[in-house]
This record gives C-alpha cells, structure tokens and sequence, in this order.
C-alpha cells in the first residue's frame, strides 16, 4: 500500500484523489489587502469610513492597489450582493454589510464583499453559497504533516493555507439549493452497489473527511473493498462534520463532557502580547489570562505544521498597518468566547484522531477501489463538463458600472 500512496500523483493501481471523486475546484480567494478582512465586523465599518473619507493621495495609500485592483476600477458585484459597482475613487456607495468566513483552517472572521476590494473574488462560489452547501476546503500539502488533508464549512471560505501552497474549495452541490452534487458521474451509482447502501453527497464527502490523506497531488481518498468498512468511516465522518460545522446543521454548538469544558480561569488583559501553553496545568496563557483546562491534543492541533491556536491568537495580537491597524483598543470578550470554541473543536477533533488511525490501518490491509477500477467502471475519466461551473441561466447579476449580465 506504501507504494501505492507514493504514486497518487496518476498511475492506473493508485489510491484515487479527491480529484477525481469531487471534481469541480476552485482556487482560493485572493484579496489583496489585509484590511478587507477583520475578526470583528464594527472593525470593517470603521476601516470603510476611513477609507471613503479620504481623498487623492491619502485614499490611494489606504486602498493599497494592486495590479488587479485601484481605487479607479469598476468591478461587478458579487453574487446576491447589492454594493456599488462605479470606481471606488468616484462612488464608493454605500457599505456593504460584511459576511462570515472561514479564514484559514477553524478561523472564523468578517470579510468586506466589495469585489472593487477583492483581487480575486471568486464569483463562482458566491453564487453557489447557501444554506445548503458545504465546502470541502483542501489544506495543501506539507511534506512530514500528519495534520488533516482538508476540513469542510459552511462559511465561504477564503482557502488561504497557513504553510505551504494552498489547496482548493470544492464545493459539495455545483448548484443552489443542494442540487447537482459535485462528484463524478456514476460515483454514487457504483458506490451504492459496491457497499450495498445508498451513496449521497454528505456521505461521500463524511468518508472523505474521515479517510483523507495528503499527498504533493492533492488529497488522497482511499475507498474500501466492503461496506461494512464504508460504514464505519461514514459514520466516524459524520461525527468529525457535526463538529466542524460548529452547529450550523442542526443548532447544536460543539461542547466537551462535563469536567472536560474550557473556562476562563483569569481575565484575557486588554492588550495581550501573545499565546503560551501551561503542560502541568493544561492551560493556555494569554497575557495574564488563562484558560484551562486545554488538552495538549488541542494545543498542539496542527495545520500545515503550524499550531491552529498559536496562528488564531497570533492574527489578533500581532501589529499591523494601515487600515489593517484599525481595530478594538482592547481585547474584545467575544473573542475569548471565539477561543473556547476553537479550542473545544479542536479537541473534539483531537479526540477522533485515535478512530481516524485506525480506519487508515484497517485500509491498508485489503485492497480497495484504485484509479484502475473506477476507470474501468466508466466513472473516470471524468468528463470536462463536471470540472467546469454549471450555467446559472435564472438570474442577473449587476456588472461593472451597472449594467446587467445574463449568466
């Protein structure tokens, strides 16, 4: 089996990638300036009415062009977004209320969706946001990472990959409203028959949150002889989704048993100068604040090599510039209750891992579905179309300077 993950790259008796099950991707989003993104929306307000009050010189600075975006650029808006679309220099319009994304792997923050803001908005995935999607967001690969291959959301998520090169979105429907999963056809066909279930999208993509591993191709998905296997990892899957998506299917936010739940055991100070780990007290130090107790599974949670909590505590206290600089004085009480969330699904998470290994060690003793098989089922090559976005023919959306475009 060695041999076999060493060659996901292509080859016919490889392990498939999570490119061929999920073929639509999209590249991250690439904004271009740190200041369109904030952990707290009334930042974003106030960066906004700095911006629009400057003028000539002082407004450029600000703005921060790019190659891609000035101040003098018109740009569409983005999907089922309503913002001004004339040059920012000549109407800024008015501010467009900020959304919630995932910045990162388990970072939660506010985004301005202006595309005038934005190098590289990624409209395709605006349009398919909804209620019902899910976003499978690949971490990137990291050579000796044994973090997880990819997370999934419900947010937008910006992609960004805190080491090493970024992975790609995959959104889990092409269309709004749940419909048209993005897999390949005839995976669910062939999956149902080969374990003797029903195969969905949720489940292909539960299976693949428990069974994913990273290689420099992408994600690597080995699929099992059995059913009785596919079961167990759809089912560990599940669990590792409800806790990812941090309630927003069924309402319920992740919590640890009793006498396992983080508190505060010593107020966050105002202006907390970084993040440390007690191991004999298992609490995390922040400034003069502590928050116990923190399990080392979930201090040492890492993404790419890097701690996910260090990186969260690092993205709030370090210094910035600019419009980036603007922000609370001191440090927000929402965000201590944002740190004992993440830390609660990190451990959560952490406490999974032990079923995760085993799953991969039942795996590598049987052989199951390659890159041959799902070929020679008719499921691969996967047909261009399925790579490709779905028309959207239902709706219009306003381009640069006002003007419809019937997509």
């Amino acid at each position: 089996m060695a041999a076999r993950v060493a060659a996901g790259a292509g080859g016919g008796g490889t392990l498939p990638l999570l490119d061929d099950l999920m073929p639509w991707a999209v590249r991250p989003l690439r904004t271009g300036r740190a200041w369109v993104t904030a952990p707290e929306a009334a930042s974003l307000r106030a960066r906004w009415d700095l911006l629009v009050r400057a003028e000539g010189a002082e407004r450029e600075r600000l703005f921060r062009p790019t190659r891609s975006r000035t101040p003098l650029l018109p740009a569409a808006a983005l999907p089922g977004r309503t913002t001004g679309t004339s040059a920012f220099a000549r109407d800024p319009g008015p501010y467009p209320e900020p959304v919630r994304i995932l910045h990162g792997p388990f970072d939660e923050q506010w985004l301005i969706p202006d595309q005038r803001l934005l190098d590289a908005a990624r409209p395709e995935l605006w349009r398919v946001a909804d209620g019902h999607q899910v976003f499978a967001v690949e971490h990137g690969y990291v050579p000796q990472d044994d973090g997880p291959a990819l997370s999934a959301t419900t947010l937008l998520p910006d992609g960004h990959s805190p080491a090493g090169r970024p992975g790609r979105i995959r959104p889990l429907y092409r269309r709004p409203g749940g419909r048209e999963p993005n897999l390949a056809p005839g995976l669910p066909a062939l999956l149902a028959a080969r374990y003797g279930t029903p195969v969905t999208a949720e489940s292909v993509l539960a299976w693949t949150l428990a069974a994913a591993r990273p290689s420099p191709a992408g994600p690597l998905v080995p699929l099992p002889a059995g059913g009785a296997l596919w079961a167990t990892g759809v089912e560990l899957g599940r669990e590792l989704l409800r806790v990812q998506l941090r309630g927003a299917r069924d309402g319920e936010r992740p919590r640890l048993p009793g006498g396992r739940r983080p508190y505060v055991r010593a107020a966050v100070p105002p202006r907390p100068d970084g993040l440390s780990y007690d191991h004999g007290e298992e609490a995390i130090v922040l400034g003069g604040g502590r928050v116990s107790p923190v399990p080392a599974e979930a201090w040492e949670f890492r993404v790419g090599g890097v701690r996910m909590l260090e990186l969260w505590a690092q993205r709030r206290t370090a210094a910035a510039e600019g419009l980036a600089a603007v922000g609370p004085r001191d440090w927000p009480r929402e965000r201590t209750s944002e740190l004992l969330e993440l830390v609660t699904v990190l451990a959560l998470l952490a406490g999974l891992r032990p079923r995760q290994r085993a799953l991969r060690e039942a795996l590598e003793e049987e052989d199951g579905l390659t890159r041959d098989g799902l070929r020679a089922a008719g499921v691969l090559p996967v047909p261009a179309s399925a790579r490709r976005p779905a028309s959207v023919l239902d709706h219009q959306e306003e381009g640069p300077e006002g003007q419809f475009a019937l997509l």
